[in-house]
């Protein structure tokens, strides 16, 4: 989608299911700071949808807008105009305690700076937003949430006892712990290390892909923005481009041969060898077709256009064999 097109089009289906209703929806929203001379416009008319069920990324140069579009979006910040629906709820229509009730019970946050309390243990942490919203903990849910993100070890540790990467998944057990609509991510993964990195952006990804749920992320790395099934880029607080994951059909898909160049106007890629495919690696989600046949190229500039070009570029790449998020990743650094 280039520059001055509006990013709130038809939801896009979810394994072949349309949302009724976005988890997010942006009208006409603006943001600005200060007055006259000195007013600063963070956001200018950002008309946005975004389907239950899929991983967002927002992506732009400092100063564009990328935080503030997170914080409205999340019931953080007021816009200065226009509408914010938030899990079916029109958030100008909340009071400051409806909102704050809101935040507790549907949606979940994850900071770069973690944010954790530092007196509290990790379990305690983790259930935090539960003991403020006076909710029932549902035991099971917890077992399974610290399980996943592989702190059963550490849930008596202390913040200060933890690396990086645990505290980071601290924050993202705590998030998961009460079922969120949506989860809010606001450069998750800017203090870490890209193992660590690739391992907290793993969890994200399976939010989405094994829960069904709903993640926004903002990114400066667009190693992490790869792992999203859709890529927002702002400028001077409007939505630039639009861009969304192209993947193969689910049923009766064989990975191209090294070489297809889906450019090169063939009827259809060369099937693998047969045991060429890597074994045990499934397909991604089917997202909604991209227009261009090419197949989108992940490895993008940390510098991001200054205008309306994509941050991936629609180059054809050589594809062996469906790649996971790890894969993705590596195929990054190795860039």
């Amino acid at each position: 989608m280039l520059a001055g097109s509006s990013a709130a089009a038809a939801l896009p289906s979810v394994n072949g299911v349309t949302s009724p209703e976005p988890a997010v929806a942006l009208r006409g929203v603006h943001r600005t700071y200060g007055r006259g001379n000195a007013a600063v416009r963070a956001l200018d008319g950002v008309d946005l949808d975004i389907a239950a069920g899929t991983f967002t990324a927002i992506m732009g140069r400092s100063g564009s807008g990328k935080s503030t579009l997170l914080q409205c979006a999340a019931g953080l910040d007021r816009p200065t105009a226009g509408t914010v629906r938030l899990a079916g709820a029109d958030l100008a229509g909340l009071s400051e305690t409806a909102l704050t009730r809101l935040r507790r019970t549907r949606v979940g946050f994850v900071f770069q700076a973690f944010n954790l309390v530092s007196a509290l243990t990790v379990r305690e942490n983790v259930l935090l937003p539960s003991r403020l919203a006076g909710t029932r903990v549902d035991r099971r849910w917890l077992a399974e949430v610290v399980a996943r993100v592989g702190l059963e070890g550490r849930l008596r540790h202390r913040p200060a006892q933890l690396s990086g990467g645990e505290q980071q998944r601290v924050a993202i057990a705590r998030a998961l712990s009460v079922r969120p609509a949506v989860i809010f991510c606001d450069e998750p993964t800017g203090a870490l290390d890209s193992g660590t990195a690739a391992k907290v952006l793993g969890l994200l990804r399976e939010a989405v892909d094994r829960d069904g749920g709903t993640v926004v992320m903002v990114t400066h790395d667009p190693v992490a923005a790869s792992y999203a099934d859709r890529v927002l880029v702002l400028v001077d607080g409007r939505v630039a481009d639009d861009l969304t994951a192209w993947d193969p059909p689910a049923a009766g898909w064989d990975p191209p041969a090294a070489g297809w160049d889906p450019a090169a106007g063939a009827a259809s890629p060369p099937a693998v060898p047969a045991g060429a495919a890597t074994a045990g690696v499934a397909p991604r989600p089917v997202l909604p077709a991209r227009t261009s046949a090419a197949t989108p190229s992940r490895a993008a500039s940390r510098d991001l256009p200054g205008r309306s070009k994509s941050v991936m570029s629609t180059a054809p790449v050589s594809v062996a064999a469906p790649r996971t998020p790890q894969t993705r990743h590596k195929a990054h650094r190795a860039g």
